[in-house]
């Protein structure tokens, strides 16, 4: 920024004789640039964009809270028969377990 004051102040006679041309050049640099940054930064932008949209369509979703008791029903799958025939699962299994071992070590004897 001092390079630029530093010009401005030994070139300013100039400028000061033809202020209407320094403004105009100035005007068609600068938007130069903007035209320029803004076509090689388009995709960064359209990028941006689409992420800001899908954060709102995220938040309106959120904002629409847990689904009614109906919709609850139809999303979970009925399970049947998920209870033990017998009356103790655990010496049932462990009953299981005994009699499987009991087989190897026979058949290891063997």
């Amino acid at each position: 920024m001092q390079e630029l004051i530093d010009f401005l102040q030994t070139n300013s006679a100039l400028v000061l004789a033809n202020p209407a041309l320094f403004a105009t050049l100035a005007i068609l640099f600068g938007g130069g640039g903007f035209v320029v940054g803004r076509y090689f930064l388009a995709e960064r932008i359209a990028n941006l964009e689409s992420r800001i949209a899908r954060r709102d369509d995220e938040i309106a979703e959120l904002k629409g809270g847990r689904p009614t008791e109906e919709e609850a029903d139809l999303q979970t799958v009925p399970l049947m028969a998920t209870t033990a025939e017998w009356g103790d699962e655990e010496s049932a299994l462990a009953s299981s377990l005994f009699a499987r071992t009991e087989e190897k070590i026979r058949l290891c004897q063997s």
